[in-house]
Order: structure tokens, then sequence, then C-alpha cells
């Protein structure tokens, strides 16, 4: 994305913006996002609409209520894809999880828990279930398992449960996994209900103060979370607390799973990379 100088937010300029949306009719409180997200974010929907000059744009956000709806919309984190980091998923498949299922045989809790912390459209949630139900070759006794998929954002939450996705959304799938996992209706493709069995959608804040896990797992003890492509969205004393929340709900042992650019978060953190590059984690 090439941009005009004109264009550069300066810090002044984005408490500016932070404080018009926190007073103005929409009273939206956006001083969690990380600084230079805001900035590339304001600078894209810039691009969009022509407007060449920053002291223009927020003067437009000071005037034009639905110019503040389209630049709140723009910061809603809904983009994902199957299988979105190849290396990972495969280190997931072929590694993380066998050794789980292992583990589970000499185990009073047979399950293997599995969090997906910002499921977006469940391309996430679906991806791993693909590789559950393809680990377990049809076998029902080998092991059991339940992915919780949860968003803060209920609509997105919806998009998941009901799994329609067009063509162009299936391109990291295998045409094999295509014939065996959807229905094709017009230029819709439907998720199986047999892959949905063992997955529930529901809406979860992970800044909540009130709730440490989705309701829905009762008890959390994840085996794998999955917090992708999330962390670096926000200021660092959120990503804090989302590390935290997510730390508390993991299992013994468990790992963290993060996108390819966050690798570096956790690892200035307490966590330590299970295997390089992987962007799964260990907690020391």
């Amino acid at each position: 994305m090439k941009t005009h100088p004109a264009m550069t937010f300066t810090h002044h300029q984005i408490s500016s913006l932070k404080l018009l949306m926190d007073t103005g009719l929409n009273s939206t409180d956006i001083s969690s996002y990380d600084e230079q997200f805001l900035s590339k974010t304001l600078q894209k929907r810039m691009l969009e609409i022509h407007c060449a000059n920053a002291d223009d744009y927020l003067e437009l956000i000071k005037q034009n209520a639905e110019e503040v709806g389209f630049f709140l919309n723009s910061l809603q984190i809904g983009y994902t894809e199957f299988f979105r980091n190849s290396l990972t998923f495969s280190v997931l498949e072929h590694i993380i999880l066998p050794s789980l299922i292992q583990k589970k045989k000499d185990s009073k809790r047979k399950e293997i828990r599995i969090w997906s912390a910002a499921c977006s459209g469940g391309q996430e949630s679906y991806s791993l279930a693909m590789v559950m139900e393809e680990l377990k070759n049809g076998d029902t006794k080998k092991f059991s398992y339940r992915i919780f998929s949860t968003d803060q954002n209920e609509a997105l939450v919806q998009e998941a449960r009901l799994g329609h996705y067009t063509q162009n959304a299936l391109n990291n799938l295998s045409l094999k996994r295509i014939n065996q996992w959807f229905t094709k209706k017009g230029d819709t493709y439907t998720v199986k209900p047999e892959l949905k069995n063992n997955i529930d959608f529901s809406v979860f804040d992970l800044f909540s103060m009130e709730l440490s896990c989705p309701p829905a797992s009762i008890f959390g003890e994840f085996d794998i979370v999955v917090c992708a492509n999330l962390l670096f969205y926000y200021k660092n004393e959120y990503r804090q607390a989302m590390l935290k929340k997510t730390g508390n709900c993991m299992a013994a042992g468990g790992y963290l799973v993060t996108g390819e650019t966050e690798r570096q978060i956790l690892m200035d953190q307490n966590y330590t990379e299970a295997f390089p590059q992987s962007a799964i984690f260990l907690k020391k």
C-alpha cells in the first residue's frame, strides 16, 4: 500500500481520533488498538475514498457520522483462510496431535480440547476439525475431541456456524478435502454436518473481566489454544491480558498457536517455540 507523506498520522492525530471516537455519537473506545494498526487502517480507508491528507480525514470524521461507521467497521478483524499457515498445520497434524493422542491413551481425561479463540468466519475451526477427523480415520474409539470456537463478533460467529463459503475461499484445500467435507449448491460450498459435530460456536470476548474461559467449555483445560493473527492488532497491555487469559485456560503441557508475524511477541514473553518457525508455543 503506497501512501503519500501527508497521509501519515502523527501520535497527536491518533490521540485526537481516539478522543473523537470515545466522545462522539458512536461512543466507541478504540484505545486498545495498536497505534501502527490504527494508522495503517486509516491510510487504507483514505485511499478508498481518495482523501490525501490526514487532517482532512480527521475533519471528515468530525462531520460525517456515516464515515465514522465505515472506519469502525474497518477495524473489525475478520480475515482468515483455511489452513492459513501451512507449516503450523503440518506440525500440528504430524507431530503435536499424534503426540497428544498417544498421551490421552494413558490419561484419565481422554478428550482432546481445542480453543479457537478468534474463529472469525470459521475457516480455522473447520481446518482443525478436518485434521482431527483425518487422524481418526473413521475410528470412533481412537480418541475424542472438542473444538470450542469463539469470537466477540456475533455476526462472524453466526457466519462460522452456517459454514457457507465461495469457491475462492477454498483455495488452500485439496480437491479431496473439498469433496469429502463440503456439499456444493450453485456457487456456494457448505460444510457437511459431520464436520460440525465436535465444534461448539459461541460469542466470547477475550477482554471480558467476568469470564475466564468460554462458558461452553465449563472448565477450560485446553490442550491447544489457537489465538492467531490477533495479538499484533492490540497495544502491549491488551496483548498481555489475552495471553494471561488463554494461558490460564491451558492444560498442563498445552500449546498456544499464534500467527507467523506474532512469533516474536511470544518469544518476548514466557513462551518457547515448540518447533522452529512453527508459531506453536509451550509455556516455560
